[in-house]
């Protein structure tokens, strides 16, 4: 008897233990293969999207340190206060050197004359002895000699110089009028992005002699303070100028060397390894599964041996599977209701809170719901990955649980939707309390994966009875509160009426209309209204306006029907639609530019660059005739999406101009980042001229920015003369308004073109 059980334990054994023991092991090895290799593969594409940003941030820094010259380099007053026998240095301060330090962070700036000595310096903000110049004439000599064309040197990709064509790749923002030599240099042991550019007059009125013009000398320092700004603007953490390269494994480096082949030093910053942190968090979590899926198995394996070799322990291990069973039922259970990334109650779940709530309420007392959609997480989860969304679920979800009260009921309804249950609503004023200390949470910055995050919430809120008798009416009716406040602004809360179901019915109807218009053509048009000279006498271009002449309702302006199309998924086909129509008319006045309005959602679509230029290739017409109007919001959000086509639709030919400039941020680093070509001042502004001495203070300032950048300025609503010669006394490119024509349908356009002309010959 002894000697069979042996037998038996030993066979059980080899035939039952050592197999799953191994096929255990082999599972686990393979699995921890198969997660270290896509970390390792996820860090390696992360290194190579950071290498990318660093090159692009030394670039952008090098054109970008070429481009502000151009403000005080190409101006008729800095050539005439220079040929003066004692030039003012007052003057030259304020316009040249504390304007190029203020507004572009210069650290240096020094003039040189015709025959390349120092006639004027300021540095860091402060006027200096031009003398300084001398500690770094060696250094900055090849520039010098490269501006002045005496150099058999080829240009670099930032670099316009004398007698030779823009390189392969060359990336200048620069006007073709003058030339500069721009490229990093090593400047008393320090790495600087430097950039030598001749001054010329903006005038013919102003006669120069070529090659004997002032030079313009422009520094700025790969120091702290130009490592933060490119560390904010590109999310490269730790940023630094190093003399060596960071040991392997810590922090990584890229040797800095000009494109003269002088090495400056490296650039150094610290990795954003996800895969790394991801194996490193898991890893963890891993063994001590792995070592309870071997426990598990000894415990099964003992079991089955005890049941094998008595069958006395039967009933016991009936009853533990018994027990199990339950506590497996008990966690089923508990899924089935709950939400697994933040543990709160799931849609189903809330449901049935609502329902108890509905029927245990008192005929005095009252329960409202709110639903609450989280503004922004997309660009949170594009650009931290799903990880860093799903961190930003959890904190919010314990955020929005802090501000409720006892008996109040938060639930995850799915994505970055949340609803929450106030059991007991005493009045608006309490609820409306509720949702205000919820948003003020949700106003501070979230710490996830080592970068601050902002985000907002748009809220709606539904009371019962007063707005609806059953579940789904109520829930409904939170939904429309929600949408109305994303409407409005978003980050705000929005109580349901009445008049809100009202305008959903509206909505829907003209959603629906707008539908078999898309899909028949009647009732939509474009017209045209003119762009006109800083004269107001030239038609320069045509901006193109939707119109909709509905059946029932009448003429629909763009306000009333586009935000329908954006929210029913319908404004692609819309915008595609009216580019079409543009193009046609481009075709046939082909010395007129098309401006044509992009809305943001467009922009946000993947492929948009490229369907755009389907449309104008379809239709035989040159990209760089098409203007592409955009708001600020586009920029502001940050997408890469948005980034990405922006930059395709510029390689193409396209030209973007920044819509209803100063309604928003209106933020010089925006502009800098992001290429446009043209801005236009917003109708209010130009509205309030005559009346307002701000306004007119603000365009001359918007003005003035715009030219100091190359970008040419639009004002629009110009509506009296009064207002057309205040606008072009502030320099403005291009004027706007019912003062020259209104929007014209397209067969009109001939007879507007003819009569500006015929005015002009009079």
């Amino acid at each position: 008897m002894g000697l069979r059980r042996a037998g038996l334990g030993a066979r059980f054994f080899v035939q039952v233990i050592l197999p799953v023991a191994a096929l255990a092991l082999a599972i686990a090895v393979f699995a921890y293969l198969g997660v270290r290799t896509s970390a390792l593969r996820s860090d390696e594409e992360s290194i190579s999207r950071q290498a990318r940003e660093v090159r692009l941030a030394i670039s952008a820094t090098l054109d970008e340190l070429a481009q502000s010259q151009t403000g005080v380099a190409i101006w008729d007053p800095v050539v005439l206060e220079l040929r003066k026998p004692r030039p003012d240095r007052g003057w030259i301060d304020q316009n040249v050197g504390t304007w190029l330090n203020y507004v572009f962070d210069h650290d240096a700036d020094f003039i040189l004359g015709p025959d390349d000595a120092p006639v004027y310096a300021m540095i860091d903000g402060v006027g200096a002895d031009p003398g300084r110049y001398r500690r770094l004439a060696d250094a900055i000599a090849p520039f010098v000699e490269a501006v002045r064309g005496r150099s058999g040197g080829k240009a670099n990709p930032h670099e316009r110089l004398p007698g030779q064509a823009l390189p392969a790749g060359s990336s200048v923002r620069t006007s073709t009028s003058t030339f500069h030599a721009t490229d990093l240099a090593s400047l008393d042991g320090r790495a600087a992005a430097v950039s030598v550019m001749r001054i010329i007059p903006d005038s013919p009125a102003v006669p120069y002699a070529p090659g004997r013009e002032p030079l313009l000398v422009s520094i700025r320092y790969l120091d702290a303070d130009l490592m933060q700004e490119l560390s904010q603007i590109r999310l490269i953490a730790k940023a630094r100028v190093t003399k060596a390269a960071a040991a392997p494994g810590s922090d990584l480096s890229m040797p800095l060397v000009s494109s003269r082949g002088v090495p400056l030093g490296y650039f150094t910053w610290q990795p954003e390894l996800p895969g790394s942190k991801v194996l490193r968090s898991t890893t963890p979590v891993a063994i001590a599964a792995f070592t309870s899926v071997l426990a598990l198995l000894g415990l099964l394996v003992f079991g089955i041996a005890r049941l094998m070799r008595k069958d006395m322990r039967s009933l016991e291990l009936l009853q533990a599977a018994h027990v199990e069973l339950k506590a497996k039922e008990a966690q089923a259970h508990h899924l089935a209701y709950h939400d697994a990334l933040t543990g709160l109650p799931n849609r189903a779940m809330f449901h049935n809170e609502v329902d108890q709530a509905l029927a245990h309420q008192r005929a005095e007392s009252a329960c409202a719901v709110m639903l609450l959609d989280l503004d922004r997480f997309k660009q949170v989860n594009d650009t931290l990955g799903h990880l860093g969304g799903d961190l930003l679920i959890q904190a919010v979800a314990t955020r929005i649980q802090n501000c409720l009260g006892e008996g109040d009921v938060v639930a995850r309804l799915g994505g970055d939707e949340f609803a929450v249950l106030i059991a007991s609503h005493h009045s608006d004023e309490t609820t409306a309390t509720t949702a205000d200390s919820i948003l003020a949470a949700l106003r501070l910055p979230f710490e996830i994966l080592g970068t601050q995050v902002y985000i907002g919430v748009s809220i709606g809120i539904a009371v019962h009875p007063h707005s609806a008798e059953d579940r789904s009416d109520l829930l409904r009716k939170a939904d429309i509160a929600m949408y109305r406040a994303k409407e409005e602004g978003r980050d705000a809360y929005r109580f349901f009426t009445g008049s809100m179901d009202e305008s959903i019915i509206v909505r829907r109807a003209i959603e629906q209309d707008l539908r078999i218009a898309l899909d028949t053509g009647e009732g939509l048009s474009v017209c045209y209204q003119p762009q006109m000279d800083g004269s107001g006498t030239i038609v320069t271009g045509l901006e193109a306006l939707i119109r909709w002449h509905h059946a029932v309702r009448g003429e629909l302006t763009p306000e009333a029907f586009i935000p329908i199309a954006e929210e029913a998924g319908l404004i692609d086909q819309l915008g595609k639609w009216v580019l079409e129509q543009a193009c046609g008319v481009a075709r046939l006045w082909p010395d007129l530019s098309i401006a044509v309005n992009v809305s943001p959602l467009q922009f946000r679509t993947h492929g948009c660059a490229e369907a755009l230029e389907a449309i104008v290739r379809a239709a035989g017409v040159e990209p760089g005739q098409i203007e592409l109007e955009i708001t600020e919001g586009i920029l502001l959000d940050e997408d890469e999406v948005v980034r990405d086509a922006l930059a395709r639709l510029r390689r193409i030919g396209f030209r973007i101009a920044l819509d209803d400039f100063g309604t928003g941020y209106s933020s010089l680093s925006y502009l800098r980042k992001f290429e446009v070509d043209k801005i236009k001042i917003d109708r209010s502004f130009v509205k309030r001229l005559g009346h307002d001495n701000e306004a007119a203070a603000i365009i001359h300032a918007v003005v003035t920015l715009g030219h100091a950048m190359a970008l040419s300025v639009t004002a629009e609503g110009v509506e009296t003369e009064e207002q057309g010669q205040m606008l072009r006394l502030a320099g403005c490119n291009e004027l706007q308004g019912f003062l020259f024509s209104e929007a014209v349908p397209q067969a009109a356009i001939q007879q507007l073109v003819d009569r500006k002309r015929t005015s002009l010959a009079a």
